[in-house]
């Protein structure tokens, strides 16, 4: 069932847990998420990224195909499909090709820039029944070619952002994409508490979702995070299952190198990565 995400992070802040975002990068990636979170009864939001909507053939390519599946398989739990730290431009072209929600990245413009165009856009977006994200503070590490250092957002920016009526709102805490290295400082609990504080009921998002361990998951959830990200660890899990089927050479077995049998165990493994993320995020049986 294709909604914007106001609702159920609506519901999520209120509940105490957050949904999760799942990026998708072409159709396993797809399948997986719609069909575990079908299986879970659980709300979903699925993530593009402005270089994986390319990839996959543009944003139409990817709206029509989700909203096939939807109806294909009979999803009944809320979905969103959200443009993931979007410019912009790409904001418009998402709105064009029926996308239920975006992000618009404007973090790296001074803050009467990006207050100006997150205005513009959440007056076309709620014009239209989309949902909107924003952001404040860059999140760390690298996004579609876009790099950010990782350094805690201005409590009062997040402030004067959320008060331009977005639905949801990342701010950088120490956060970051990708792998996490291991002199990682982790996140800035006192920095999220202080946004929290200024910005209410706002729903918050936490970037870079994969590789914070559980239980700093769990508390940025008690402080208001309604929304977590994750990436690159339904890639690392769906890579490793791959590999290790190559590996052991059942793709020389018979009829193995079938594309169905040869992404099999990747597509299974995402499933499994996504159902352990929606049991931590707390978001299972609340569709």
């Amino acid at each position: 069932m294709l909604v914007s995400a106001t609702e159920m992070l609506q519901k999520a802040k209120a509940g105490h847990y957050a949904v999760g975002q799942f990026n998708i990068n072409n159709l396993e990636w797809t399948k997986a998420i719609l069909q575990t979170a079908q299986e879970l009864n659980s709300p979903v939001i699925l993530g593009v990224s402005e270089g994986a909507g390319k990839y996959m053939g543009g944003f139409r390519t990817v709206q029509a195909m989700v909203e096939a599946m939807d109806k294909e398989f009979k999803i009944t739990v809320p979905v969103a499909t959200h443009l993931d730290h979007g410019t912009y431009e790409g904001c418009y072209k998402c709105i064009k090709a029926g996308f239920t929600s975006i992000m618009f990245d404007g973090s790296h413009y001074a803050i009467e820039e990006n207050v100006a165009k997150t205005t513009e856009l959440v007056n076309v977006a709620h014009a239209l029944g989309l949902s909107i994200e924003a952001e404040v503070g860059a999140i760390g590490g690298e996004e579609d070619g876009v790099i950010g250092k990782g350094e805690c957002a201005d409590p009062d920016e997040c402030k004067a952002i959320a008060d331009l009526g977005v639905d949801m709102l990342a701010a950088g805490i120490g956060n970051i994409h990708g792998k996490y290295p291991a002199d990682w400082e982790g996140l800035s609990f006192e920095t999220l508490d202080a946004i929290q504080k200024k910005t209410g009921t706002m729903p918050l998002v936490l970037h870079g979702g994969s590789g914070i361990p559980e239980e700093m998951v769990k508390k940025a959830i008690t402080l208001g995070v309604s929304k977590v990200n994750v990436n690159t660890e339904c890639q690392l899990a769906f890579a490793d299952a791959t590999r290790k089927y190559v590996e052991a050479g059942k793709d020389l077995e018979g009829k193995g190198f079938d594309p169905r049998k040869l992404l099999a165990p990747g597509f299974e493994a995402i499933k499994a990565t996504v159902k352990d993320k929606m049991e931590l995020f707390g978001s299972v049986g609340k569709a």
